[in-house]
């Protein structure tokens, strides 16, 4: 047995009547879409209800799956305690799901648990299905920040596991659109909103889930969107396999987006691996940017290769140009995965002999020192795509006005502590953002005095 069906449904706890005390009339919409899911689902009669959710357990560079017999939950945060929940997990489906995981590494499992009771993410669905159909067990998945092919890879393995054990399973994304739809909304407009409402609910309408890849981080973070990641496992889920798909509803009078989809599989579809076609483009676009790249991307490269693959230090190569032998600066080396940061370290002022070994020991750190990231495995290198930014001299402004985002990184310093960010990065609009950001690296606080300057860098594709 196969995943039998999937629905795209949204989660504001005020839909529920006992929390929305008369606001959720204003719903009404989405309230009869989602009433008509509970109703499919219940016809289906599923043994296994997964549900991926924003709210639960979510960690950056791991999924997390609920571990243990079951958990209970209530809408005690929004003031109904009344509304409550007990589960019971499937634990022979979740023990399958760790299984594979485990045996392809991939970063996913029931370690980490912080918190057993159900989310608001999860309830949300729960009290729509419970009031249709008791039957069925749960299976609850939290996201991660990994890139979204990490979250296509994860509905493949839920696909698997749910062959593996037979189960008849339907998955619930469960996932709010954009924040930011309107003036009056609890977190304003921004023209993202609409625009990534509009898009998520054509690509989720035609069950185009191979689009759902292409989002740009920095769009669906403007959008302030939370269930993206949760649709595209369950894209992954459906991979290599016809869908129909419906459009019930969508709104945004709250100004949160909310929408629902529905979908049944209709048999395999060769055309339809998404994840194998993603990763050709990929694959494609990045040998043309290596074959373009400079010398000083790739003396980066080569050192990152050399050091993951023989934890050999490289030595400055003799086909590199006098200006990076004879040349002293700063460098900052960067390195993202799938449009995703995977690394970033640099040096202010210069440390070493030449800018080729400036960047030499920074593309190492970068690759396996950032503390924010596991160091980068052999597996990832054919994936990275690689910058190198030669620094100027730090010259010291008097505010903000004197900085350009798209020109100038910014140096924040107060005694020894100091953050530093580069400039014309994406979702960096203004000054303020720029100065917050560098402040938040070097641990200084606007109530502390803070001394500002500004540097202009290179940049090297």
């Amino acid at each position: 047995m196969s995943i039998i069906a999937g629905f795209m449904v949204p989660h504001p706890p005020m839909i529920v009547p006992a929390v929305g005390r008369g606001s959720e009339a204003q719903v009404a919409e989405t309230t009869a879409a989602y009433e008509r899911v509970a109703d499919e689902i219940a016809a289906l009669s599923p043994e296994t209800i997964i549900i991926t959710s924003p709210h639960s357990i979510m960690y950056s560079d791991y999924f997390h799956i609920s571990p243990g017999k079951g958990a209970r939950g209530s809408f005690a945060n929004f003031r109904a305690p009344s509304v409550s929940f007990d589960e019971e997990y499937d634990t022979e489906l979740v023990s399958e799901i760790c299984r594979l995981a485990d045996a392809e590494d991939f970063p996913a499992g029931t370690m980490g648990e912080r918190d057993k009771s159900l989310d608001h993410g999860t309830m949300v669905p729960l009290w729509f299905i419970r009031r249709r159909y008791k039957g069925g067990r749960i299976v609850r998945i939290g996201l991660s920040g990994l890139p979204l092919i990490d979250h296509y890879r994860l509905g493949m393995i839920i696909r698997e596991a749910v062959s593996n054990t037979g189960r008849r399973t339907v998955i619930v994304a469960s996932g709010d659109l954009s924040h930011k739809l309107q003036d009056y909304g609890p977190y304003g407009f921004v023209p993202e909103g609409p625009a990534y409402d509009e898009r998520i609910m054509d690509v989720m309408g035609r069950a185009a889930f191979g689009e759902l890849l292409d989002f740009d981080s920095t769009f669906c973070d403007k959008a302030a969107e939370c269930g993206h990641r949760s649709f595209v496992i369950m894209g992954g889920a459906f991979d290599g396999t016809a869908v129909r798909a419906e459009r019930l509803s969508h709104q945004d009078v709250t100004g949160v987006g909310y929408g629902i989809c529905t979908f049944y599989p209709e048999g395999a579809d060769e055309s339809r691996h998404f994840l194998d076609v993603k990763l050709e483009e990929t694959e494609k676009e990045l040998n043309a940017k290596r074959a373009a790249s400079d010398e000083y991307v790739k003396l980066a490269r080569e050192a990152v290769e050399a050091y993951v693959l023989r934890r050999e230090v490289l030595k400055a190569p003799a086909w590199l140009p006098d200006e990076m032998l004879s040349v002293r600066a700063g460098t900052f080396v960067s390195i993202h995965e799938h449009g995703e940061l995977r690394g970033c370290i640099g040096t202010i002022a210069p440390t070493r002999s030449s800018v080729a070994e400036e960047i030499i020991g920074n593309a190492i750190s970068a690759s396996t020192r950032d503390p924010r990231f596991p160091a980068i495995k052999a597996d990832e290198l054919p994936w990275l795509e690689i910058n190198v930014d030669v620094l100027g001299e730090p010259e010291d402004i008097d505010s903000e006005a004197e900085l350009d985002v798209k020109r100038y990184g910014v140096i924040v310093s107060c005694g020894r502590k100091r953050g530093l960010l580069l400039p014309d990065l994406d979702g960096i609009d203004t000054p303020r953002q720029q100065v917050d950001i560098a402040m938040k690296k070097g641990g200084i606080s606007r109530f502390e005095k803070y001394k500002l300057q500004r540097f202009e860098v290179i940049r090297h594709y």
